[in-house]
């Protein structure tokens, strides 16, 4: 069975799956309904992403607002430092974030929930990392909250990240905090 931790944002859970190895390989489940549900993970997962990244890369930290997507993340090559943040309006954890290194040695997977911003940044020489998300993703609905706010001070693993423009003009958690606020007016 599957081992659903509960990570320092208890919403973010960590998945350790039942791994099986043997002189051919492994296997393992990356996703069984039944046992997902009854650890609190029971959403309709609506689309997939794949992406592939070089070291250095950081992605992040994005968030769609009225269209909000639920992750369950995992990395199938190499490694990556992932980073939720909570940015739930009066959420008694806004603004606090939980990390976990996931790589394709430890299986591991992070869920994400609806209402936190998702990032991370590649730490090996190139990573795979894969999404099941619980909306479809809307551009125009995105936000990207600034990976370097110092208001999160958030030990990111690579110390001059390769961005895009867009992740270069992310918005401080103040910024995402207002904005959310006038939107829910």
């Amino acid at each position: 069975m599957p081992r659903f931790l509960r990570q320092s944002v208890p919403d973010v859970i960590l998945i350790e799956p039942d791994l099986h190895r043997d002189d051919r390989g492994f296997f393992l489940e990356t996703w069984q309904r039944e046992r997902y549900a009854e650890s609190g993970i029971d959403f309709d997962f609506v689309q997939d992403n794949h992406s592939h990244s070089a070291q250095g890369v950081l992605r992040g930290l994005h968030m769609q607002v009225h269209h909000p997507q639920g992750k369950l993340v995992r990395c199938i090559e190499g490694e990556v430092y992932d980073v939720a943040v909570d940015v739930r309006p009066g959420s008694a954890t806004f603004g606090q974030w939980s990390g976990a290194t996931l790589s394709a040695e430890n299986f591991q997977q992070l869920w994400i929930p609806q209402g936190f911003a998702h990032g991370f940044c590649v730490v090996s020489e190139n990573a795979q990392f894969e999404y099941k998300c619980t909306d479809f993703y809307a551009p125009g609905d995105e936000i990207t909250l600034a990976w370097n706010d110092p208001a999160l001070a958030i030990p990111w693993p690579v110390l001059d990240p390769s961005l895009s423009e867009k992740d270069q003009r992310g918005m401080s958690l103040a910024e995402v905090r207002e904005h959310l606020e006038k939107v829910a007016r």
